[in-house]
């Protein structure tokens, strides 16, 4: 998703975003000013960062002379791959943890409070130049800089893009942020059709719901997210006092339910496969393609998710590829900007940074 939130990123200032919600929770990370500090050379490197920057295969040439322009126009940070965890608390998430193109990359949090992560093992990624060459090791340490150094080989015209818009999200701080599932489904169908404020408001006012304090709207300082065993035993009725229609409050409920039976949980979420993702939570009323695009994307951290069905990914590509989007928009119509097989099969060499 590196190369589709470039292009969204490049056009965010000439266009209105497609969809408010959207634009709402993509703006962390997506401000130019931003810049991500390069970690230099060290030769006190690990054995496994070693064998990272020895699996590059195809792309070690790409990455060294990304990374090489990049310290020019940055100040570098000096820390070795021994100290990427963070010291102030021993239970922080290490921020060069192995990562995969097609599982979830971020931590995931229980109701219960534990953390779930994709396993402690050796990592691999197919090389994305083409499936006959050899393959190559990533870790959320190296994988911005890895996949931005893929784009601009795959495509020179990246290189301006990804130098002006950082993508914090996959990062390796970003990639270390903890994500509770129910909580971010449920914020997703909350948010549907709403503007980011109320959106926030209905939040506030459901979890007020599961507390004694309910004195104001949006308390300084919010109590936890209930749980899906407290939600999946309440009555439509009382859920609606947030704010919710009965519609979403019946899909909140429902969600609710399936993560307490264990048909959905965040050990399932974060072993199964993209298709296996999109097939689950699209079963849940409320939840349909593009939401579960979205959430693949912003909150598993899974690196390789392209939505052709998201306006903005259309109107950036377009933008691209030297379209005029004024002339389009007029056109009305899903894939008014491109088609849903063009827009593929030009972002099939950006894979697995779609």
């Amino acid at each position: 998703m590196v190369a589709t939130r470039s292009l969204r990123s490049a056009t965010k200032r000439l266009y209105e975003p497609s969809n408010p919600v959207l634009a709402s929770g993509r703006t962390a990370g997506s401000d130019s000013t931003r810049r991500s500090k390069k970690k230099p050379h060290h030769s006190n490197r690990s054995k496994e960062t070693n064998a990272v920057a020895d699996g590059l295969s195809n792309d070690a040439k790409a990455l060294e002379d990304y990374s090489a322009q990049a310290t020019k126009k940055k100040k570098t940070e000096h820390r070795s791959s021994r100290t990427l965890t963070k010291e102030t608390n021993p239970h922080t998430v290490s921020l060069d943890r192995p990562a995969e193109p097609h599982k979830s990359n971020a931590p995931l949090k229980t109701p219960k409070g534990s953390r779930v992560i994709t396993y402690i093992g050796e990592t691999t990624i197919r090389s994305p130049s083409n499936l006959g060459s050899p393959i190559a090791k990533t870790t959320t340490g190296r994988l911005l800089d890895q996949a931005c150094a893929h784009l601009v080989r795959v495509e020179p015209r990246m290189r301006s893009i990804v130098e002006k818009h950082h993508c914090h999200l996959f990062s390796p701080e970003g990639l270390a942020e903890e994500i509770e599932p129910f909580e971010s489904l449920c914020s997703s169908i909350m948010s549907q059709q709403v503007s980011g404020a109320a959106a926030k408001s209905i939040k506030n006012k459901f979890v007020g719901l599961f507390y004694e304090d309910k004195t104001a709207d949006t308390p300084a300082r919010l109590p936890v997210f209930p749980t899906p065993g407290q939600v999946a035993g309440c009555e439509i009725p009382f859920l609606r006092q947030a704010g919710l229609s009965q519609r979403k409050a019946e899909y909140i409920k429902g969600l609710a339910e399936k993560f307490s039976n264990g048909e959905l949980s965040a050990e399932m979420l974060i072993k199964a496969s993209d298709e296996e993702v999109l097939e689950k939570l699209t079963a849940v009323r409320g939840l349909g393609r593009w939401s579960v695009e979205m959430f693949a994307c912003f909150a598993l951290k899974r690196m390789d998710v392209f939505s052709t069905g998201d306006l903005g990914v259309q109107r950036g590509l377009a933008v691209f590829m030297g379209k005029d989007i004024n002339k389009l928009k007029a056109k009305g119509g899903k894939w008014k900007y491109m088609s849903e097989s063009d827009m593929t099969e030009f972002a099939t060499k950006f894979s697995p940074y779609r």
